[in-house]
């Protein structure tokens, strides 16, 4: 099974961390994936994902003291593998797992995806659950001097032949669920190991082979970043998606920052292997935090955020609650020549970067498609030109604003444009 065919163009989605954090349960799941297929699945958003702590009882109910309670009851079956927290998700009992859920979603037309830790319950390695497949033990294949440090419930997995039998288990059970994506955290960057910020490489190897084994085409997400550039040949092989930075939130500091990001990985866009910008912090944001609120990022800076996300070639994974969208917001989501350039082919490069501004090209040369933005990065207005052979023009071509949908003026061969601030321009050139 050949990854790069089932995930062709970066995945596009919506993911319930930004909105509900840990507590998310069926009902508003449902709900998501229905305001998905009534209002953004024609503009190719498909994924519905369930993030993480579905496993948990009891999430988020100590949240002013903890995000993960320490060491609280996790729901799992006889193989020490994690099942839906059967209050939160009922569907789920009776050993149902997650596969009522995705059944539903898959009859809408739409994806499903779940989130995961590295590696395996502490609590099934403490009661010396039995790996399935295998005359051992989870105590044997645990590895106890791996762990993550943000969240207490797993050990990590031992290199060894009966630690891929535990993984081939646990895809195989997701398989049968019917789940389409899997976020993998603490394994992009392990960084509670300065040492060894990729301790966790090997077992992204098993879980690419567990995906291969088990027949179902899934496509493997890793975070959390940054991602290692040194280790992007390992990325590329064995998953789709690996995230360039840490969590991505509303804050224009952590949006200027990610120019310099993509510049870094803007060479390694390619069919089925997508460098990871993190989640679209969109819309109504935080309910699962304590503090439910709307996006701090500007209208500017929320179309800026889409252009280069876009144009780079990153996943787009929604934050927003969906069913709270409002009119602008959604046009942002569904403005179909903004996401024409979500395509590896189109090969984009930045320009130039400096503090006060930012400029890409890319060129889709199978469908005869230019496109050439500009970033104000400024704190007030701003205004941006560069020349048409520079942004790779040529001399006929006609410029459309994407966002406005305007035609552009270039009078002598200069393309120039007044910013408001932290604000963008994307230009497009052929058959729009």
């Amino acid at each position: 099974m050949d990854k790069n065919n089932f995930a062709v163009t970066p995945p596009m989605g919506w993911n319930s961390y930004d909105y509900y954090d840990t507590t998310v349960n069926e009902e508003q799941v449902r709900a998501n994936a229905d305001y998905m297929a009534a209002h953004l699945k024609d503009y190719g958003w498909e994924y519905v994902v369930v993030d993480i702590q579905w496993y948990a009882h009891g999430a988020g109910s100590r949240r002013e003291r903890y995000q993960y309670i320490p060491f609280g009851g996790l729901e799992m079956d006889r193989y020490g593998r994690l099942l839906p927290d059967p209050e939160r998700f009922p569907s789920s009992a009776g050993g149902k797992g997650f596969k009522p859920l995705a059944d539903y979603i898959h009859s809408l037309g739409l994806r499903f995806g779940i989130h995961i830790m590295r590696g395996i319950p502490r609590s099934a390695a403490h009661g010396h659950l039995p790996v399935k497949g295998t005359d051992y033990t989870a105590d044997f294949i645990a590895d106890p001097s791996s762990i993550c440090g943000w969240n207490p419930d797993m050990y990590g997995v031992r290199n060894m032949s009966e630690g891929q039998a535990y993984y081939d288990s646990v895809l195989e059970l997701y398989a049968g669920w019917g789940v389409d994506f899997i976020k993998c955290d603490d394994i992009c960057n392990t960084n509670l190991y300065p040492q060894n910020l990729y301790s966790g490489r090997h077992e992204i190897e098993m879980l690419a082979q567990a995906i291969q084994k088990c027949g179902r085409q899934i496509v493997l997400s890793l975070s959390p970043g940054p991602a290692l550039i040194d280790k992007a040949w390992h990325y590329e092989t064995y998953a789709n998606m690996w995230r360039i930075t840490d969590d991505f939130w509303d804050d224009w500091r952590l949006l200027k920052d990610m120019f310099r990001r993509c510049e870094l990985w803007q060479s390694h866009v390619s069919r089925g292997c997508y460098p990871d910008c993190d989640m679209l912090p969109l819309g109504y944001l935080g309910k699962g935090f304590g503090r439910e609120r709307t996006t701090n990022f500007t209208r500017e800076e929320q179309r800026t955020m889409m252009t280069l996300w876009c144009l780079f070639g990153s996943p787009l994974m929604i934050g927003a609650e969906l069913t709270k969208l409002d009119a602008w917001t959604l046009s942002l989501l569904t403005n179909r020549q903004v996401l024409r350039m979500l395509t590896p082919e189109c090969r984009p490069r930045q320009l130039c970067l400096d503090d006060k501004k930012a400029v890409w090209k890319a060129c889709n040369e199978r469908e005869g498609m230019r496109y050439i933005a500009m970033f104000n990065l400024e704190d007030g207005e701003a205004c941006l030109s560069i020349g048409r052979q520079e942004a790779g023009l040529e001399p006929e071509d006609a410029l459309t604003e994407l966002w406005t949908g305007e035609a552009a003026e270039t009078p002598g061969d200069v393309l120039q444009v007044k910013l408001a601030p932290h604000g963008c321009a994307v230009f497009a050139a052929g058959k729009t």
